[in-house]
């Protein structure tokens, strides 16, 4: 299996042959190395409708002919920007043949900004990912703060890798994703939502050194970069 991150939040996972999503958000995006056009994919997740996670992916959904996973009031709103939509909810699992994904709950909020900032509309429960491919365990936290069922996942699942935000202001800052990343207990911890903006600058490389210091293994990705899992 191969994991690319695209910067921010958004991750795509590639298993034989086939290919999911998250969060795609490349437009407008600084960081990003890809454009919205080149991305080939099977599925789009949504962890929440803010538009930093949801910017490109009705046009990947569209120029893939392929259905967006999301939570249901955020699905609806996709399905009628023309996109074909799967809607879950907290604790459902789709599977997409290759791929299994299940949506597990983020602490944090959601919506959609419309008539330039003058109208919100509520886009659901915000959310995160338990995805199953190849006999591995991929955990995307999506936007969130600490909570304390997050060492129920650690417990539950034999997670491989987990992706956890460690910006701060609208996320877990980096001492909660560390206590995450405890209780997650992932064989590989690698940092997201961060630098995109000022105002979630983090040091990933200190945080990746914190995480040894406690015995786990962490890794930095660049935009673009690739894991093997």
């Amino acid at each position: 299996m191969e994991i690319i991150y695209h910067g921010h939040s958004c991750i795509q996972l590639v298993s034989e042959g086939k290919s999911l999503i998250v969060d795609p958000f490349l437009k407008g995006n600084p960081q990003a190395v890809a454009k919205a056009e080149d991305i080939r994919t099977d599925a789009v997740l949504l962890t929440h409708a803010h538009a930093d996670h949801i910017s490109d992916a009705d046009a990947i959904a569209r120029n893939n002919d392929a259905p967006i996973v999301a939570i249901v009031e955020l699905a609806t709103i996709m399905s009628g920007k023309g996109a074909k939509t799967i809607g879950l909810n907290l604790g459902g699992t789709v599977d997409l043949g290759f791929a299994t994904a299940k949506m597990i709950q983020a602490f944090h909020s959601s919506s959609v900004v419309l008539n330039d900032g003058n109208q919100i509309i509520y886009a659901g429960m915000p959310a995160g990912f338990i995805l199953q491919a190849e006999g591995k365990t991929i955990l995307h936290a999506g936007d969130t703060a600490l909570f304390g069922d997050m060492k129920m996942f650690g417990e539950r699942y034999s997670i491989d890798v987990a992706f956890i935000p460690i910006g701060d202001h609208y996320t877990m800052g980096p001492d909660d994703a560390l206590q995450a990343a405890e209780w997650y207990k992932a064989g590989l911890v690698v940092p997201v939502h961060y630098d995109t903006f000022p105002v979630i600058a983090q040091d990933a490389e200190t945080f990746v050194r914190r995480l040894e210091d406690k015995g786990l293994r962490g890794q930095v990705l660049a935009p673009g970069e690739k894991l093997t899992v």
